[in-house]
């Protein structure tokens, strides 16, 4: 096909035409801008499928549906578009489960597309028959269900509407008998929604709020990165001299770099962050819902302003003051809410013009004092931890070398890490450990598995990432016992040129919940350690390549022969990085109690 036929192929069908329901579907996918879905391919929806390719469509095929759902993810969340996947009725659907639940609390444009047993079966326990709109229900913003083939092209179409005006994914249900037939319809044009700043009397009640504050702190959340917000976020905490930092795993909701940036609160966060949001009078939470995990005591230090004056932003009317108290709730875009502020700030006398250049200096010296702190924290300190690094000494890893301290291996890899970088973490104890040491200039460049905190996450988000902007580097972080439930899209990474790099910590055990068995349970490990083969060699089983570390001075050196390869060469790479049984904080000592056993047979398991 060439260059010419391919973009008339993209022009969407003008007024009511006769076409099938296929058609109708593939068409209304062109109107919104599709070029990529993630998905395995299945009889369902074959008619439709048929005509991705002249229409302009890629359809990648996953290893599983659940690596799909997340790639669709990674997708939207990089390019601001929609991202797609699909898959075969029953199992196929049921699959895609967990991947449409982390984009949901990731507030990512996903629509899945669920096409279902043949309404002449429906009831009648045919093969791979089961009711999909249930299992999606708690995940979705709208569930659309085609109820006549001649609605096609309506539901399709509302189903990418809703996903981009309510921020999360929508399901597209839609019976296999349904894409057959002749309908005439007229194909709908998208329709987004034009956001305003909030209501003019809660932003004047802010206005006032902060003019009277004396150290006011900014939190900028995903709704400041989803709104493309950042530049006018910054000129709001310049105008203030205010601190800023980040709401839990949006490390890159405000550039690194700038002077004012502090850090991410939550698990493993930013000491000096957490410092000074804790003399805060005034906090201004700008796109964010200020989630309770998020907010929790960290480092020992319970944080959060008891008493400060909470000003909430946000476009979802339903989470302004749903977590914490707040003084003032905006339910208005993330971006506009601060352009309008900063105008009504513009020109003004505010109590806080007294003390920027104190504060300034105050951020200087706390940012200071954290990352000298981090360089010193080369490994943890705690009993387990110390017998776990004595134990390692007098073993070897399979590969020869030394098994490294997983702190000094992020600190390396934060040295190493390219200009223009996109990360995604996994679950897990390092992984949360590396938000400590992971720090963006970029919008749209940190992925996390948010509040739902599922495992094989990193890698199929990061394909999808790549897949949307395969001029950045891509790097993923997968500790060895996530890494199992996601390598296999390795495969699909391979055959499909999407080159990415995963770093994978080594350190054979599921740390997160081995830590609780530590604090609470008295060592008594139960399911918690891994005897893993080797992952650069599983890696290169499936045509990637495979480096393994196990020497501090080749971290950097490694990663960054990684990226050369993905960039130059487009080679996927897996870095197995062979770590000590170290562990970090517990994620919850909050959701945790000390046993207490009544029957006598259980007396000494407390």
């Amino acid at each position: 096909m060439s260059t010419q036929d391919s973009a008339d192929n993209r022009k969407v069908v003008q007024g009511k035409q006769k076409m099938t329901p296929s058609e109708a579907f593939v068409e209304t996918m062109v109107a919104n801008g599709v070029t990529d879905m993630f998905g395995i391919m299945g009889s369902a929806f074959m008619d439709a499928m048929d005509i991705f390719a002249p229409a302009g469509i890629r359809l990648i095929p996953v290893v599983h549906e659940q690596g799909a759902a997340h790639m669709a993810d990674g997708y939207a969340r990089v390019s601001g578009r929609h991202g797609m996947v699909i898959g075969q009725n029953g199992p196929g659907i049921s699959n895609c489960v967990t991947g449409i639940a982390a984009a949901y609390w990731a507030h990512s444009p996903v629509v899945i597309v669920t096409p279902e047993a043949g309404t002449t079966g429906i009831g009648l326990g045919g093969f791979q028959e089961c009711k999909q709109l249930p299992m999606f229900q708690e995940f979705t913003k709208y569930q659309g269900h085609v109820t006549h083939p001649s609605r096609m092209a309506e539901y399709t179409g509302r189903c990418f509407d809703r996903a981009m005006s309510e921020m999360g994914p929508t399901q597209l249900n839609i019976p296999r008998d349904y894409f057959y037939g002749e309908i005439e319809c007229e194909i709908p044009l998208p329709a987004r929604v034009d956001r305003g700043p909030g209501g003019s009397k809660s932003l004047d009640e802010a206005a006032e709020l902060l003019a009277s504050a004396k150290f006011p702190v900014i939190v900028s959340g995903g709704g400041v990165v989803m709104a493309d917000g950042v530049a006018e976020c910054k000129a709001l905490a310049e105008r203030l001299g205010a601190p800023v930092v980040n709401s839990y795993q949006h490390n890159d909701s405000f550039p690194a770099s700038h002077p004012l940036w502090c850090g991410p609160l939550g698990y493993q966060g930013s000491k000096a962050g957490m410092k000074l949001i804790s003399q805060a009078d005034v906090v201004i939470a700008l796109g964010t819902r200020l989630g309770p995990f998020g907010t929790l005591p960290q480092h020992g230090m319970d944080y959060w302003p008891k008493d400060a004056k909470i000003i909430q932003i946000d476009a979802d009317h339903k989470m302004l003051g749903l977590v914490k108290k707040i003084s003032v709730g905006i339910c208005g875009d993330a971006r506009e809410a601060a352009i309008a502020l900063t105008e009504r700030l513009s020109g003004r006398n505010l109590e806080c013009d007294a003390s920027k250049d104190s504060r300034l200096t105050q951020i200087r010296e706390e940012k200071a004092a954290w990352e000298a702190e981090l360089d010193a924290w080369t490994h943890e300190k705690d009993a387990f931890s110390l017998d776990a690094i004595e134990e390692a000494k007098d073993e070897k890893p399979f590969s020869g070398g030394e098994y490294l301290h997983p702190r000094q291996v992020l600190r390396e890899l934060e040295k190493a890490m390219p200009e223009d970088v996109m990360v995604s973490t996994d679950i897990g104890n390092i992984n949360s450990v590396a938000h400590s040491y992971l720090r963006f200039d970029r919008p749209r460049s940190f992925f996390a598995p948010m509040s739902f905190g599922n495992c094989g996450y990193a890698l199929p988000t990061i394909m999808g990432a790549k897949t949307a902007a395969p001029e950045r580097p891509a790097i993923a972080y997968a500790g060895d016992g996530a890494w199992g439930m996601s390598l296999m899209e390795i495969m699909t990474a391979v055959r499909h040129d999407i080159p990415v790099t995963a770093v994978v910590f080594h350190n054979r055990q599921w740390g997160a919940e081995k830590k609780n068995q530590v604090e609470f349970y008295n060592r008594r490990f139960v399911a918690g350690e891994l005897d893993n083969e080797s992952f650069a060699e599983i890696a290169r089983s499936m045509g990637a390549e495979g480096i393994t570390v196990d020497r501090l001075e080749d971290v950097g050196p490694a990663l960054k022969k990684a990226i050369d390869m993905q960039m130059n060469e487009g080679k996927t790479c897996v870095i197995e990085v062979m770590c000590t049984r170290e562990l970090g904080d517990p994620f919850r000592r909050d959701a945790l109690k000390k046993p207490v056993r009544l029957l006598e047979k259980y007396q000494d398991y407390v």
